[in-house]
Formats: C-alpha cells, sequence, structure tokens
C-alpha cells in the first residue's frame, strides 16, 4: 500500500506540473497575441499616417501644377489671341495690297495667305 500511495503520489504531481506547464504555455501564447496584436494596430497606425502624408504631399504638388498650369494656359490664351489679331491684320494688308495691285492679283494674294 506504501508503493500505490508513492506512485499515485507521483502520478498526481506529475499530472498536476503537466496541467501547470499546459496553463503557462496558454499564457504565454495569449501574451503572444497581445504583443502581435497591438503591433499589428501600431503599425496600421503608422501606415495610415505616412498614406495621409503622401496624400497631403500629392495634393499640394496637385495644386502646385494646377496653378502653373493655369499660368501657362492664360499665357497661351494671350498668344493666340495676339495671333488672332495679326492674322487679321495680315489678311486687312493683303487686302489693301490687292486693290492697289489691281483685281487679277487678289486671288494670287489671298492663296498665298491661306
Amino acid at each position: 500500500m506504501y508503493v500505490n500511495i508513492y506512485c499515485s503520489s507521483s502520478i498526481d504531481d506529475i499530472s498536476r506540473r503537466a496541467q501547470e506547464l499546459v496553463e503557462k504555455i496558454n499564457d504565454s501564447r495569449t501574451t503572444d497575441q497581445k504583443v502581435l496584436d497591438s503591433f499589428q494596430e501600431k503599425l496600421v497606425e503608422k501606415v495610415t499616417e505616412m498614406c495621409q502624408q503622401m496624400k497631403d504631399h500629392m495634393y499640394t504638388i496637385y495644386e502646385e501644377n494646377s496653378n502653373e498650369m493655369q499660368v501657362k494656359l492664360q499665357e497661351l490664351s494671350e498668344v493666340l489671341e495676339s495671333c488672332t489679331k495679326l492674322n487679321s491684320e495680315l489678311a486687312e494688308a493683303s487686302q489693301a495690297l490687292a486693290s492697289l495691285r489691281g483685281p487679277g492679283h487678289q486671288q494670287d494674294i489671298r492663296t498665298l495667305i491661306n
């Protein structure tokens, strides 16, 4: 009977230690999961922050480009307006020159301009 009590006590001790080890492993896994969840949360925050900074920078560049394009479009508009005016003046000068040269030469000058 003494041997049975000793074996029973030893089995209970091993069983208790195994249970403690399993609990310790589970606690460690829970801690690991919390650390990983925290890391993921911080990573998502940083990535979101970086994406917002990139968007802000992109929008700043868009605004600068838009302002530059607006200036260039205004310059183009002024040049085209000047070209239209010069073309009109050239047509008037051509007609004046054609009327000075006589009726037979008017068609030739219009062909050269167009």
